[in-house]
């Protein structure tokens, strides 16, 4: 049988190879948090919305991604509220600003 003090002394050990040279869990550690390979990571959805808006105009983004708050009576706040509580439009947004990006580079 182990004795008490051995296994503190064993899972602090493991707790240290958990974490990073300044000591502090990886977790708790913001650099490790971040998403380098997400192209979306830190952009807010309203803004998202406004570059399409900008980019394509309501009339053309109604069409490509058809929603009927793009269609009917088209603003900002209707489509985030919107967009906020439905994953499939969001990701299909998310996906057409993507694609913006692309094109604009494009030119």
């Amino acid at each position: 049988m182990a004795r008490p003090f051995t296994s503190l002394m064993r899972l602090k050990k493991d707790r240290l190879s958990l974490s990073d040279n300044s000591g502090k869990p990886m977790a708790e550690n913001s650099e490790h948090t971040s998403q380098p390979n997400n192209p979306l990571h830190g952009i807010r959805l309203d803004h998202i919305l406004q570059h399409l808006v900008e980019f394509y105009g309501w009339q053309e983004l109604g069409e490509r991604i058809t929603i009927k708050c793009f269609t009917h009576n088209p603003s900002i706040n209707s489509s985030l509220k919107f967009l906020r509580q439905t994953p499939w439009a969001r990701e299909r947004v998310e996906g057409l600003y993507l694609k913006s990006l692309r094109d604009a580079k494009k030119e």
